[in-house]
């Protein structure tokens, strides 16, 4: 699956599914096929952090 490129589309994305599908980012990458660190360090250098805790970047 292609992935948004622009980093806000992204945060929504990855949110969504982690909110709807998903329990934890790990489990999200493994199913998606994606790179964990790609995502991110994508999402960090737009000002999002990931919290396992509550499973969301914010």
């Amino acid at each position: 699956m292609e992935l948004p490129k622009d980093p806000m589309m992204l945060f929504s994305f990855i949110n969504m599914k982690l909110r709807d599908c998903y329990s934890s980012l790990d489990e999200l990458c493994d199913d998606m096929n994606v790179n964990k660190e790609m995502i991110v360090g994508k999402l960090q250098s737009a000002g999002f952090e990931y919290s396992a805790e509550h499973n969301k970047f914010w």
